[in-house]
This record gives C-alpha cells, sequence and structure tokens, in this order.
C-alpha cells in the first residue's frame, strides 16, 4: 500500500485513477451510477477515501473482467445479493449465448453446404428455427394440444419422454431435423392428424380421457420392450390391452366390429406423423419413441382384422447410427415410460 492509499486518507479523483490505473471519466461514471461515493472537497471537486475507494474499484473492475454487468455488479457492492450469485448468474446467462451462437453457426454451415438449387428452400426452412428453444417450446406446445384432455400434471410425463431437447452444440444435420420437426407441427392439419391417431375414432365417445391415458401409457410399458428387440407384430395380450382399453373408454367391448372401427380414418399411415418420429429419433439415441411403440400396435390390429394393407412404413430415422437392441432407462421421475 502507497502513502496515497493510506486509511483515511482523502485522495482526489486525479490520484484516484493514478493509483488504480482507470479512467477519471470511468471512476466519474461509477459515482454518478451510485457504484462509489465521493465526497466534496471545499471548492467542490471530488475527494475519496483512498483505501474504501481503491478496494471497491479494484473489485469492480474484476468483476467487469469476468463479464458481470453493472447491476449486477452494484447489487453485490449494496449487499443487494452474493458475489456466489452474480457469477453463477453470468455463468448461466453465457450458457444460454454459447447455446445460441452454436445453433447460428450450425445454421449458417447448413446454407453453405445445401446445393444451390435448395438454398431458398433451405434458408425458408431455417428462418422459421432461429432458436433451438424456441422450437422446443413449439413441439411442447403442439403436443399438449394433442393430449389437451389429460391435467397437465400428467401429460407433461409423457411430454418430457418424447420431446428431444435441442442439442447444445448441434451438427448441420441436427440443425436442419430440428428446424423440420418445426415445420411438421406447424402444418395445418398435423394436430388433428396426430390427434385422430392418438385418441382413435370417435373420440367424442371417450367418457375418461384421464384413465385411457394412464391405461395407454401401461400398454406402451409392455410394447416398447417388444419394438426394441424386432418382435414382429402380433395379436395378443399387448394388442388386447390397448383395445380394451379404448373400447371400456367408450363404454363398448372387444370385438371384430369395434377393432374395425378403430381403424376407420386411420392416420397411422400418414407419411408426416412418420416423418416426425424418423427425425425424432435422430436426438433420443437407442430410446423407443412412442411412434415405434404406437406403429407396432397399429400393424397388430391391421393383422387382427385381416387388414394387413393398412401397414405403415417402418420408422429408418435419417443418417441415423445403428441402434441398441436394449431399452435405455428413463431417468425423468414419475415418468409413465421408466423400465424396471
Amino acid at each position: 500500500m502507497t502513502d496515497d492509499t493510506r486509511s483515511g486518507v482523502l485522495v482526489s479523483i486525479g490520484e484516484l485513477a493514478r493509483s488504480t490505473g482507470l479512467p477519471v471519466r470511468t471512476i466519474r461514471f461509477y459515482c454518478d451510477e451510485g457504484i462509489l461515493e465521493s465526497q466534496r472537497s471545499t471548492g467542490g471537486h471530488r475527494i475519496f477515501d483512498a483505501d474504501s475507494a481503491t478496494e471497491r474499484l479494484l473489485l469492480v473492475r474484476r468483476l467487469r473482467g469476468l463479464g458481470l454487468g453493472l447491476d449486477s455488479i452494484t447489487g453485490v457492492l449494496r449487499g443487494e445479493r452474493s458475489m456466489a450469485d452474480a457469477i453463477a448468474a453470468e455463468s448461466a446467462r453465457l450458457d444460454i449465448e454459447f447455446r445460441s451462437l452454436a445453433w447460428r453457426r450450425a445454421s449458417l454451415r447448413a446454407m453453405e453446404t445445401v446445393a444451390p438449387a435448395q438454398r431458398a428452400q433451405r434458408l425458408a426452412l431455417l428462418a422459421a428455427a432461429q432458436d433451438g428453444g424456441a422450437v422446443h417450446d413449439c413441439l411442447i406446445r403442439f403436443w399438449r394440444r394433442i393430449l389437451a384432455p389429460i391435467p397437465r400434471c400428467d401429460s407433461d410425463r409423457w411430454v418430457c419422454w418424447n420431446v428431444p431437447e435441442p442439442p447444445a452444440d448441434p451438427s448441420v444435420d441436427e440443425v436442419v431435423a430440428y428446424a423440420e420437426l418445426a415445420a411438421l407441427v406447424a402444418e395445418p392439419d398435423m394436430t388433428s392428424i396426430v390427434r385422430q391417431q392418438y385418441w382413435r375414432n370417435r373420440p367424442e365417445l371417450i367418457r375418461n380421457p384421464r384413465a385411457l391415458y394412464i391405461s395407454m401409457d401401461n400398454v406402451m410399458v409392455d410394447v416398447v420392450p417388444l419394438v426394441a428387440k424386432d418382435v414382429r407384430p402380433h395379436a395378443g395380450t399387448e394388442l388386447d390391452r390397448f383395445v380394451n382399453a379404448h373400447a371400456e373408454a367408450r363404454g363398448e367391448r372387444d370385438s371384430p366390429r369395434f377393432r374395425e372401427q378403430l381403424l376407420i380414418d386411420a392416420t397411422d399411415s400418414d407419411h408426416r406423423i412418420h416423418r416426425y418420429w424418423a427425425l425424432t429419433e435422430r436426438f433420443l439415441g437407442p430410446r423407443v419413441t412412442i411412434g415405434r411403440a404406437h406403429a407396432w400396435l397399429y400393424n397388430a390390429l391391421a393383422h387382427s382384422t385381416d387388414l394387413t394393407d393398412a401397414q405403415p412404413p417402418r420408422f429408418t430415422p435419417m443418417n441415423s447410427p445403428r441402434r441398441s437392441t436394449s431399452p435405455t432407462p428413463c431417468v425423468i421421475p414419475g415418468c409413465p415410460l421408466s423400465y424396471r
């Protein structure tokens, strides 16, 4: 500590600038913003307690060096928040910023790698999905519309299992695939065709949607391992439970006639549904999607009514590596598709 910065010594703004290495205009700005306290000399000039002012300015400079904004620094200096909280908040902000930059970088590279004849189409696709977080929110809203009769406390578990998070550092293929998911759910009739697939024919007759939803989840828990092991769709306990769930929800019984009714106006073979789940599989790794489980049950139902020509195509995700046949445990608390 120099003579100029001894405790209790008053120094001018110029002396404080020389001892801290900060410009006079910066110190004056900090005073005006209430970050640094000053007194006035008899001549009306700013004077400072050398010890406390120097310590405060060095702390401000170090926190600014970490990227903290003046609002955060002021909160720390006034004791309104801890330094640890301020640093954690800035770190979280940078995480969001880096994800945004990674998304933009992948989008730019996606434009660089596309053939000239396809640039306009790809530009329109990427322009509608400039932010991965916004696309994720769009996908969540889509599935909440599909599951609208179900309380959010139940349906959100389904959504968290089936809606992929945007990659933190996406590749070109991933950013294009994620953008295409957004484009698919934005199509005017996509909500109606997926709702028809999930709730089947005559949904207005369903007396307790939540009970049907829970029954369907229980069926899917047993269907998913069959799909993972490439077991061919077939009549049996899983299909019977699926049909019974829909029959009971409508006050009916399982019968050949009712099974045929479940196939009336079926949208399972719609290419957009197939494409949606194929794209989703890119992000879920070895996890079996609910789309593949639904396809398995639909094929089994079609076989049981001799409508073998109604089968949808197999899900074959684009450019995806060979997947393990072992299901991956769900790590989401309370998720209905957790494996036991």
